[in-house]
């Protein structure tokens, strides 16, 4: 990895400062307005920028104890170089490094010296305090995990093609990937690759879609010509793989609280011919009490803290706190409760997250069942972040009554 543009440094700069300082600016847009705005970039220079720029974002706490100081808008060009010299990548001395005594930095770096766990895996001191509470010794494996980047999984639309048809199809595209042992859908890229401009994605071949996130669709195991309602669509991932599972027969009713997320779940539906899916925008309360008894089989994916796609979400542990997933909890009790009456008596719901935390899982669920005795566990699975792919759970549940 090395930095010899000025054009590059100056961009990974602006990248950090609208994440770090910016409302609401999440780091997967932020970059792909730059390299949108940056179309001249060749590819080595676009994965440069942002390997830097999520590299920084990932060990911004760790950085700052280099640096001597927290990151400040006047300060980004240092937070920058501490991440150069910590990498050892070669660089330019440009003229935005002047004036930052980088003996400071390269002295703290000689020492190796570590003062507590929260700079070690860069994680702010609230969370390294709840992750060691809630998953006791074996949080510091989990954390190491997650500050991996990510593996580029696909999940191949079965409506229109197979996982070796779509890997040969990718091959000719000059993107390379293999199929994954024990995920019937899954494909696996080699290296990062913006699989966005293939024709492979633009004829809805596949989705981008980790392989912890596929278990789920499998788990709930939709057959074809039931009635299924995904009560947290989003922009439909899930909603389109239960599609595929279903063959695009029966009827799927997706739902969620944000009317934009449903417009772009209508145009993924459409890209992977899937005509099965009924978006519809829950507006009130009713929404969800006129489909009460009607479902055989029900998703909810419920918001929670993310704390297990860190691997591809780094900036989110700047973003939340401790009140965040005080919150987060409330509502996810919440919707258990309301939309779990969706079902039908025999029918099977599961409740899922992408958070490794206990509090936010197993004991939402336990506290659950405890409150419905109608319903009963059928399976549960944790997936740690530490096995490979993003950390997520998940729980079967059945309605006996």
């Amino acid at each position: 990895m090395e930095l010899i543009h000025r054009n590059l440094l100056i961009g990974i700069h602006d990248a950090l400062q609208e994440t770090f300082f910016q409302e609401k600016k999440y780091a997967d847009k932020v970059i792909e307005r730059l390299l949108k705005a940056n179309r001249k970039w060749g590819s080595q220079d676009r994965q440069v920028v942002s390997e830097i720029f999520y590299n920084i974002i990932r060990w911004k706490k760790r950085l700052e104890y280099y640096m001597g100081e927290g990151v400040k808008p006047n300060n980004v060009y240092k937070l920058i170089l501490a991440y150069l010299l910590w990498s050892k990548s070669h660089y330019k001395k440009f003229e935005e490094f002047d004036g930052v005594k980088t003996a400071d930095i390269l002295n703290k770096l000689k020492k190796g010296y570590i003062p507590t766990k929260a700079i070690e895996y860069s994680i702010p001191d609230w969370l390294a305090e709840t992750m060691e509470k809630e998953l006791g010794p074996k949080w510091e494996k989990e954390m190491l995990a997650l500050n991996e980047q990510a593996p580029t999984v696909l999940r191949t639309n079965t409506l229109k093609t197979s996982p070796k048809e779509l890997v040969a199809d990718l091959q000719d595209e000059g993107v390379r990937a293999f199929t994954i042992h024990g995920y019937p859908d899954a494909v696996q890229l080699e290296e990062k690759k913006n699989v966005f401009l293939t024709s492979a994605f633009k004829d809805g071949l596949f989705e981008v879609q980790d392989a912890s996130s596929q278990t789920i669709g499998q788990l709930l195991d939709p057959k074809e010509g039931m009635r299924v309602v995904d009560a947290c669509a989003g922009a439909g991932g899930k909603t389109l793989h239960l599609a595929a599972l279903m063959k695009n027969k029966g009827q799927i009713i997706a739902l969620d609280i944000f009317e934009w997320k449903l417009a772009e779940l209508k145009r993924r539906a459409k890209r992977a011919g899937a005509h099965n899916i009924e978006a519809r925008f829950i507006s009130d309360s009713k929404v969800i009490k006129r489909l009460h008894n009607t479902a055989d089989r029900l998703l909810i994916d419920a918001p929670c803290s993310g704390l297990g796609v860190l691997k591809r979400n780094p900036d989110s542990k700047w973003k939340i706190d401790q009140d965040f997933i005080i919150r987060i909890k409330k509502e996810q009790e919440q919707i258990l409760q309301d939309y779990s009456k969706i079902i039908k008596k025999g029918g099977q719901m599961i409740y899922a997250t992408c958070s490794i935390l206990p509090s936010e899982n197993n004991l939402q669920v336990e506290k659950f069942l405890a409150n419905n005795p109608d319903y009963s566990l059928v399976k549960e699975e944790k997936i740690m972040p530490s096995q490979g792919y993003d950390g997520f759970y998940m729980a079967l549940i059945k309605r006996d009554n």
